[in-house]
């Protein structure tokens, strides 16, 4: 838990809002910007490219340019983002498996504390 932990580097780029869905669209091969833009849906071009960079920073996708008229560039997962997908397959398919049950959760909470707000 100490602040100055390497280990928080990693948990802070995985546990990016985008980073993940990212590594994921990546997982069968080579993706230009448009196509990863259109699978990730709401993510702007701005905050896209940032996500990217940092990924690349951080050695979990490489970017190759192609010299041609328009310009095209491709993203791929390094070894290293390849070595992410088992893990984050495994937390994917728990949040998929207990889902119904953090929204209960949630609607419980929500309720109560409904409840006491307008019981006191």
């Amino acid at each position: 838990m100490d602040p100055k932990c390497p280990s928080r580097i990693v948990f802070q780029r995985i546990g990016d809002k985008w980073a993940s869905l990212v590594v994921q669209v990546l997982a069968d091969g080579p993706v230009r910007f448009s196509e990863l833009r259109q699978s990730v849906n709401v993510i702007t071009p701005k905050v896209l490219t940032q996500t990217l960079r940092t990924l690349e920073r951080d050695g979990l996708i490489t970017r190759t340019v192609f010299a041609q008229v328009p310009p095209r560039v491709d993203y791929q997962l390094t070894e290293l983002g390849q070595s992410l997908l088992g893990p984050l397959s495994v937390l994917r398919e728990w949040a998929e498996t207990n889902v119904p049950s953090i929204l209960d959760a949630r609607d419980a909470y929500d309720d109560a504390r409904e409840g006491s707000l307008l019981g006191g």
